[in-house]
């Protein structure tokens, strides 16, 4: 089978399901995991996909998902006649939806099943364990200059949820809203959770951000946004490692 992945926790999901040596194309965001994933031929990035070279790959099955990549590049490669596998999972059982769906698709379904299985059980505990726990009032940014967070029905604010946060920012309309310095002192969050990605938040930026907004210093902390947002088989460590981070605030509050 030949399929080419246009999203990065889809390619790493690829590989886990041991489906790796069938990939002919990936992007060049997808860097999971480092040695097995240099050797394939990168077709672009997420949003600007090389549409031609993907067509002339012949792959079988393009796996996309629907906020990393255009509907237009998707359009274009099915008017081409290429079977296109589009998921776009904004909450933890949604994940181990898409990752038996993407296993049935690629011949790979008994580890999907492994995987699956492994997320739905480690939402069941974290869930219990968060029941009767105090809230966790928590701001997730994913961007500087403009500040921009992430809002309700992201898989971000669905993962830290489930571990007993609750968004400052969940009333927004948007998913990813553009706030002020001011507005995000307003909402006054236990916790500011500066995400490794899309930009690649440091400890300056909370210092900085800390003297815009007024905000505590401590109050600002950096976090793995792989864990956070990487949806597929990296989301049973994502189910934890949110866990443990709404249960470091607890502690230090």
């Amino acid at each position: 089978m030949r399929i080419v992945s246009l999203c990065p926790s889809l390619t790493e999901l690829v590989f886990d399901l041991e489906r790796g040596a069938d990939l002919v194309g990936v992007t060049r965001f997808c860097i999971h995991p480092a040695e097995a994933v240099e050797s394939v031929e990168k077709v672009g990035g997420t949003k600007n996909p090389k549409v031609q070279r993907i067509i002339e790959l012949e792959p079988d099955l393009v796996l996309l998902n629907a906020e990393e990549n255009r509907i237009e590049d998707a359009r274009a490669l099915q008017n081409a006649g290429i079977a296109c596998h589009t998921s776009f999972p904004r909450t933890v059982p949604e994940t181990a939806a898409m990752v038996r769906s993407i296993g049935s698709a690629i011949d790979a379904s008994p580890g999907a099943e492994r995987i699956a299985l492994d997320i739905e059980a480690r939402e069941r505990r974290v869930r219990s364990a968060a029941l009767g726990g105090e809230t966790v009032r928590f701001a997730y940014l994913i961007w500087l200059e403009p500040i921009m967070v992430a809002a309700a029905d992201t898989f971000v604010d669905a993962l830290l949820g489930l571990a007993g946060g609750e968004n400052v920012f969940a009333s927004l309309e948007q998913r990813y809203p553009t706030v002020t310095p001011a507005e995000l002192a307003e909402a006054s969050p236990a916790a500011v959770l500066l995400s490794s990605e899309p930009f690649p938040f440091r400890d300056s930026h909370a210092e900085n951000l800390a003297e815009m907004t007024g905000l505590p210093r401590a109050n600002f902390r950096l976090v793995d946004g792989e864990l956070l947002s990487w949806h597929g088989s990296r989301t049973p460590r994502g189910i934890d490692y949110a866990e443990s981070v709404i249960e470091h605030i607890r502690l230090e509050n």
